[in-house]
């Protein structure tokens, strides 16, 4: 695993900036969250700012509650891609002596909650239809969660956004691609003028090179957000367009270029993740922005 070999004194060096983090963070009040929701708060407050590994603890745990709650600590640490120090260290960040203290905010919290994984708990009768039930399962959970936590004000704020503009330019790649894809295709169908920027050729930042003022970007990103959407998204908010954006984490670079989005966390079995939720919530969208139109 990357990060397992670093010499003594690099270790001491992390350990010291882990120190002074959580310093920082009693200065600011923000030691020991009581809840699963009030750790949410400080992580989307953006005054926590974490190194690489940390920073991906944060969004794993955000994405997974579930998972951390019901995992041991070398379950947790394998999935999040992490060492287990190093959730023992982000644990202490926050006031607590190690991560089974810091587990128990996950375990309140997924208590009488969506069962995720439900795919994976049924008895199957044949071998080949395993995988099925286990996509089934995690659409299943997606979807779920977009029900009980859907943000209707921050979605109300897309659709108005999205309706107003002369042009839409329609942004993802990668695992958002296939989304942006026939959000685009339905949007046409619905009449709404849009842009689909495929980056065809690599062709993205002169298919964007034209947005001004009067347009808007609808773009969907999912973390390890290494791709070449945040550059895209960056481009427009420059020349003043207005950007609403479906996304996985309050840690995605995005935020901060946006004038609303929405969080739609999939969930995923044997690797694979679900997109079940993201096209819900764009199709929605889809549906209120031509209604807003009256296309």
């Amino acid at each position: 695993m990357k990060g397992a070999g670093k010499t003594p004194g690099r270790s001491s060096a992390d350990q010291a900036a882990t120190r002074k983090r959580g310093r920082s963070l009693a200065a600011l009040g923000y030691i020991q969250p009581q809840t699963y929701e009030e750790l949410r708060a400080v992580l989307s407050s953006g005054t926590v700012h974490f190194p690489k590994r940390l920073r991906q603890v944060a969004i794993f745990l955000w994405q997974h509650p579930s998972d951390v709650a019901l995992g041991t600590i070398a379950q947790v640490a394998a999935q999040a891609g992490v060492q287990p120090s190093t959730l023992v260290r982000f644990a202490q960040i926050f006031g607590y002596a190690g991560f089974s203290d810091f587990q128990g905010l996950f375990k309140d919290h997924v208590k009488g909650s969506w069962p995720e994984g439900r795919g994976e708990q049924r008895t199957e009768t044949e071998p080949n239809l395993h995988f099925l039930h286990g996509m089934v399962g995690a659409s299943q959970a997606s979807l779920g969660r977009i029900e009980s936590g859907f943000d209707v004000e921050s979605f109300e704020k897309m659709v108005a956004l999205l309706a107003a503009a002369d042009l839409i330019y329609v942004i993802g790649s990668k695992r958002a691609f296939p989304v942006t894809t026939y959000l685009s295709l339905t949007l046409s169908q619905q009449g709404v003028r849009n842009l689909l920027i495929d980056n065809v050729g690599s062709t993205a930042i002169d298919q964007i090179g034209c947005i001004g003022s009067q347009d808007a970007v609808l773009a969907v990103s999912f973390s390890p957000y290494n791709s070449i959407t945040p550059d895209l998204v960056a481009v427009a908010h420059e020349r003043k367009a207005r950007i609403v954006t479906i996304t996985d984490s309050a840690f995605s670079p995005l935020i901060a270029l946006s004038d609303s989005w929405l969080e739609v966390v999939e969930s995923d079995f044997a690797g694979f993740r679900s997109l079940a939720a993201s096209l819900a919530v764009g199709m929605a969208l889809v549906q209120g922005v031509a209604a807003k139109r009256g296309t």
